[in-house]
């Protein structure tokens, strides 16, 4: 086995080559053999090992043993103590779920701060095919059928083209020892299950099911890559980006014969799982939405408009002193005396100094709000149909600060000036306002 690994190894990790390894090591047979098999190969290697402290005196027996081979061994080790139970019940998360994230966690951290360049798991063929199998007892689409990625930003897993009995017969062979951990022959947990009892009886069925379903998963692996490939290249012709901001073209989109699956894939990354909420959207009237924990996905005319959900405090009001001449919360802006008016912009405005009431005041605008556009000969006009005209979308409107002058809207900012407070032959006292 040791050869085959070595292939493997070069065919496949060659990037691992001249590179420290952080070993992840419980104390298994997997994780020994993994250990067993580095130790012969010219790589820079260091174990870690977690104490989930779930197992009594034998989580420290497990402990104590990887410590007592690494010093044995000559290895750097590194170890920590969670305390597992307490961490679940605080985040009201399983325990498998708690233990996962301690674990991935701290690899990270400790890679980071020792300077490591890869965590390696020894995760293998029938971890991989229990894994495939609970997620399709689950319900999954493609990315659980294809089951564990062998690498994972910094996460490498080698063994993951090798079977439970060729890491079994290599560890009797050269006399490994390991610990065993008792959990695993309990039916408690669905994994157990699956590897105890549908396990076995598939692999009775078919002698070369392990193998057959390595097949498979590859085919599996290459339709992946083709509709992320296609994915990608639809989204090009329907999305836009803009800052944080990503809009869908409807008219587009709707001309797709499978559109539902593009919308999945563009849009499970970011936490959506209301899915038939979705889909519902793409037919709704404008100004609908759907949530995610961090994003909102917004119905807007011809488009779906992705963002991150930032709450708006409708009340939320910020008060200009007439001796303030930089604002920095919630805009930035700018105060300064003008001896005359020079070129106006949506970033640039002029206003008669004498007439403004101070403390200004910024605020978010509100249903009813009216002003008197500049350039309207004085007509006024609600702020909902001005928007409405200038046709911005809800997240537009949402993220749109009026300066006013007592209740008087002096600018809609950004986007027009008052009327009202505009610069006439009379004006003595001339104050330009800019919006960085």
């Amino acid at each position: 086995m040791l050869q085959k690994f070595q292939n493997h190894l070069s065919h496949n990790f060659q990037f691992l080559t001249g590179k420290k390894l952080l070993l992840a090591t419980s104390g298994g047979i997997d994780s020994m053999v993994m250990l067993s098999l580095f130790q012969q190969l010219d790589y820079e290697i260091a174990i870690a090992h977690c104490n989930f402290q779930l197992r009594g005196v034998d989580s420290f027996s497990d402990q104590n043993f990887v410590k007592d081979y690494a010093t044995e061994n000559d290895i750097p080790v590194f170890i920590t103590q969670f305390d597992t139970t307490a961490f679940a019940e605080d985040y009201k998360v399983s325990t498998q779920v708690a233990a996962r994230e301690l674990r991935y966690n701290w690899f990270y951290e400790l890679a980071e701060t020792e300077d490591y360049d890869y965590i390696l798991t020894a995760h293998h063929a029938d971890d991989n095919l229990e894994t495939f199998l609970i997620n399709l007892s689950r319900g999954t689409g493609l990315d659980g059928l294809t089951g564990i990625p062998e690498q994972n930003e910094k996460v490498v897993r080698p063994l993951l083209a090798f079977s439970q009995k060729e890491l079994e017969d290599y560890a009797e062979l050269h006399k490994i020892q390991w610990r065993e951990d008792s959990s695993n022959s309990s039916d408690k947990y669905l994994r157990n299950k699956i590897r105890h009892h549908l396990v076995p009886m598939l692999k009775e069925l078919n002698p070369n099911f392990l193998s057959s379903f390595i097949t498979t998963q590859s085919y599996l692996q290459d339709a992946k890559d083709m509709v992320e490939d296609a994915t990608i290249m639809v989204y090009q012709q329907v999305a836009s980006q803009e800052d944080d901001k990503i809009t869908f073209d409807l008219k587009k989109l709707l001309k797709l014969p499978n559109y539902k699956s593009y919308l999945y894939q563009w849009l499970n990354e970011f936490g959506f799982s209301a899915w038939e909420d979705i889909y519902d959207l793409v037919n709704s009237q404008s100004g609908k939405f759907v949530y995610a924990p961090e994003y909102r996905l917004l119905k807007d005319r011809e488009t779906l408009i992705l963002s991150p959900f930032d709450y708006v405090n409708k009340k939320e009001e910020f008060l200009i002193t007439a001796d303030q001449k930089v604002v920095n919360v919630p805009l930035n802006m700018t105060f300064s005396p003008a001896a005359e008016r020079t070129i106006v912009s949506n970033k640039t405005i002029f206003v008669d100094s004498d007439i403004l009431d101070y403390p200004l005041v910024l605020r978010r605008w509100n249903e009813g709000d009216q002003f008197q556009p500049f350039g309207m000969d004085g007509k006024s006009k609600k702020l909902s149909k001005f928007f409405k005209d200038e046709k911005l979308s809800l997240l537009e409107k949402e993220k749109t600060w009026l300066l006013c002058s007592n209740d008087n809207i002096v600018w809609v900012i950004g986007l027009r000036q008052d009327e009202r407070f505009k610069i006439k032959n009379t004006t003595k006292n001339i104050i330009k306002i800019e919006l960085d």
